[in-house]
C-alpha cells in the first residue's frame, strides 16, 4: 500500500526551514512514502528532491526582520483576497493528496500569522489523518505567557504528534517552550537533521576559512566584518571564501566582490556547501540550525555570530550558548561584531581543538520511520 504524506512549510526570510523540510521530505520518499512538499515561501529551485512532489503555493515573504508585514510575490502587502487564494490552494492540495499524515513545519509554535490558511487545513483533514508538527530543536522564545498558552491550546486541539528535530541531551524542548511537559506524551525527539556526509575524496575548499551567511538576506554585516577581520587575524595567510545568501541582492554581492583582496573568493551560496564545510580549516557563520549542526557533525573549528532578529535570547543565541558552554564553538555577539572581535574569535578557534559533542544526528531516518508507522496506523 502507498502511504501519502503532505508536508507544509513556510520560509519567510532565510531558507533554513525549507532546506530542513526538503531533507526530511526526501528522506521519507527514499523510505517508500509518497511525499508532497508544499512550500509557501518565495520560489526557489529545489535540488535533490528525489521522488518527492513539490508544490509551490502562492508565495509570501517577510518585509523585514520584524516579521510583522507579509509581502506577496510581487512585493505588495498581502490582503484578504490573497489570503483567500492561499487558503483555497492549500485546501485543494489537501483534497487532491488525501494524506495519511499531514505535517506542518513550525506551526503552531510559530508562523501564527498563517492561521487563516492552516486552521482550515487542519479542520479539513480527514478524521483518520494523523496530524503532526515538525519543529527544530529551539523555538523563538515567547516571553508572553499568553502566547505559550495559545500555542499549547492550538497543539492540543488539533495535533496528534510533535516531531522535535533535536537531541534532548543537547537542547531539551522545554528550554524554549516552558509548557513542553504538558505534551510530553505526544513528543518525539528525532535527532538532528543533517545532510549526508560530503563526497568521499572531495578536496574542494581544503584549508580555507569559510564564511557563510545562510540563504537569507541578513548576512551582509557578518560578511563585511569578515573581510575587515582577515588582515587582523593569524589566519590572514589562509585563503578565505565568503558565501553570499541566495536572497541577498546583487548590489550586496557586487560590494563584497569589489572589496575582496587577493586570497579571498566571494560568491553565491553553493550546492556543495557541505563539501566546503568538511574540508575547511574554520567555519564562520550565523547560528542557524542547519549550518551549526552540519559544522558540529563534521567537527570543524567554528565561530558563531548568532542572528538575534532584534530580540534578546533568540533561538540562535540559545543554540550558540549551549554549544559554547560545551567548548564546541567560539561566539561573537551580534552587538559586538566588528573586525577586531571577529579576528580574535577566529584566532581562538584555530588555536584549539573543538570539544567533541556526542549528538544524535539520525533525524532524517527517525522521522521517516515514525511517519511511516503513523501512516500505517491511519490507513
Amino acid at each position: 500500500m502507498t502511504f501519502r504524506i503532505l508536508f507544509h512549510v513556510q520560509h519567510l526570510l532565510g531558507i533554513g526551514h525549507l532546506q530542513r523540510a526538503i531533507l526530511l521530505a526526501k528522506g521519507m520518499a527514499d523510505a517508500g512514502l509518497d511525499v508532497t512538499l508544499a512550500s509557501g515561501g518565495m520560489p526557489i529551485e529545489p535540488a535533490n528532491l528525489g521522488p518527492c512532489t513539490f508544490e509551490q503555493l502562492p508565495a509570501a515573504r517577510a518585509a523585514d526582520m520584524s516579521f510583522g508585514l507579509l509581502l506577496d510575490a510581487g512585493g505588495q502587502p498581502v490582503d484578504d483576497a490573497w489570503r483567500a487564494r492561499r487558503a483555497a490552494a492549500s485546501l485543494a492540495l489537501l483534497a487532491r493528496v488525501r494524506p495519511h499524515v499531514l505535517l506542518t513545519e513550525l506551526f503552531p509554535f510559530g508562523r501564527r500569522q498563517f492561521r487563516f490558511e492552516l486552521l482550515p487545513l487542519l479542520a479539513a483533514a480527514a478524521p483518520d489523518t494523523v496530524i503532526a508538527a515538525s519543529v527544530r530543536d529551539i523555538l523563538v522564545t515567547a516571553k508572553d505567557a499568553k502566547k505559550n498558552n495559545d500555542m499549547l491550546a492550538l497543539f492540543q486541539g488539533h495535533y496528534d504528534r510533535l516531531l522535535v528535530h533535536g537531541d534532548p541531551e543537547v537542547a531539551d524542548f522545554s528550554a524554549s517552550f516552558p509548557l513542553a511537559g504538558q505534551i510530553a506524551d505526544r513528543t518525539h525527539y528525532t535527532g538532528y537533521v543533517v545532510e549526508p556526509p560530503a563526497r568521499p575524496g572531495s578536496a574542494v575548499g581544503k584549508g580555507e576559512v569559510l564564511v557563510s551567511a545562510g540563504g537569507g538576506a541578513v548576512g551582509l554585516p557578518l560578511l563585511r566584518a569578515a573581510l575587515a577581520a582577515r588582515p587582523l587575524s593569524k589566519a590572514s595567510a589562509l585563503p578565505w571564501r565568503l558565501l553570499v545568501g541566495r536572497n541577498e541582492g546583487d548590489a550586496g554581492l557586487a560590494e563584497l566582490v569589489a572589496a575582496a583582496p587577493e586570497g579571498v573568493v566571494v560568491e553565491r551560496a553553493r550546492p556543495d556547501f557541505t563539501d566546503l564545510l568538511a574540508n575547511c580549516a574554520l567555519s564562520v557563520s550565523q547560528a542557524g540550525y542547519n549550518t551549526v549542526m552540519e559544522t558540529v557533525v563534521r567537527r570543524r573549528p567554528a565561530v558563531l555570530v548568532p542572528f538575534t532578529e532584534g530580540k534578546p535570547d533568540s533561538e540562535q543565541d540559545l543554540r550558540a550558548d549551549l554549544l559554547a558552554r560545551r567548548g564546541v564553538v567560539e561566539v561573537v555577539r551580534e552587538a559586538e561584531l566588528g573586525p577586531a572581535s571577529l579576528a580574535a574569535a577566529v584566532d581562538r578557534a584555530l588555536g584549539r581543538t573543538p570539544a567533541s559533542l556526542n549528538v544524535n544526528t539520525a533525524g532524517i531516518a527517525t522521522t521517516a520511520a515514525l511517519v511511516r508507522r503513523w501512516a500505517e496506523a491511519a490507513a
